[in-house]
């Protein structure tokens, strides 16, 4: 495939525009650059099971005693150089997850959520003072993925033969703040991603994490910079020579990647 340099993309003649092109669209988001948002550490957060085999085990009494399982997650993104990237959660240098969990039993959907964003992220000590519990802005829901058995498979559709699904999760949009500060567990990475580096990447990222990009492709951005000023909208634009690429942001900052590069969500 050939690469077309930034000097390539430049024309002296003003681009044709076409007719108005945004029917039935969304509003535009808001995204603010990476460079605005604080990132610590806290303690640590063990998984609850020590196999996936003990997981599915503790969904099936789940199951057994509440119905199905409620799992919320959240699409934090923000930018870089004018590229979205997703703020992902990153566990013994293998699994990818998105900030969220499932719900308690008695919790309602949204504010059960929001908690549990908070236990993910939400900072403690003097990083903490002035943030309010459940300060989320948590927006459109942008998919639903269904677990028929007690397997680690999930769908976004519930096969025809399937009347009792295990596990619904949804994946809501998370409006970021101008400004936020953020803490993670020390046993887990906080990522920015770039929507290029999951974009059809299912062998690395999994089908949920990988179809993040066409949730996304809804919407038209518009790139605020550090003053507040929108320097950039979809389609937006990128400085000569960028190349959008993964950021550790918090958390062991050791190489991300094995030496073959794969890795595999947790399911």
């Amino acid at each position: 495939m050939s690469t077309i340099t930034p000097s390539a993309q430049q024309s002296a003649q003003p681009p044709i525009l076409p007719l108005e092109f945004n029917a039935n669209q969304p509003n535009p988001i808001r995204l603010y650059p990476l460079s605005n948002y604080t990132f610590g550490v806290k303690e640590t957060q063990p998984e609850e099971d020590p196999s996936v085999l003990a997981r599915l085990k503790r969904l099936e009494e789940h199951f057994t005693a509440h119905g199905m399982r409620r799992t919320c997650e959240g699409i934090l993104v923000c930018h870089e150089h004018n590229h979205p990237h997703i703020l992902m959660l990153q566990i013994a240098n293998a699994f990818f997850k998105l900030p969220g969990d499932y719900l308690k039993p008695e919790d309602d959907e949204l504010g059960g959520f929001k908690a549990r964003l908070d236990e993910r992220l939400a900072p403690v000590g003097r990083l903490g003072e002035g943030e309010e519990a459940g300060d989320w802005q948590v927006g459109d829901c942008l998919a639903q993925w269904w677990r028929p058995n007690f397997e680690t498979f999930m769908y976004p559709f519930i096969p025809a033969h399937v009347t009792r699904p295990k596990e619904c999760k949804k994946l809501y949009f998370i409006q970021l703040p101008q400004t936020k500060v953020l803490s993670v567990p020390k046993n887990m990475k906080l990522l920015a991603v770039p929507l290029f580096e999951l974009y059809d990447n299912t062998q690395r990222y999994g089908p949920q994490l990988s179809a993040i990009p066409h949730l996304l492709s809804r919407y038209n951005f518009e790139f605020v910079n550090e003053d507040g000023e929108i320097v950039a909208a979809t389609p937006g634009s990128a400085p000569d020579g960028y190349k959008p690429q993964t950021k550790v942001l918090a958390g062991d900052d050791e190489d991300m990647r094995d030496d073959d590069g794969a890795a595999a969500t947790q399911e």
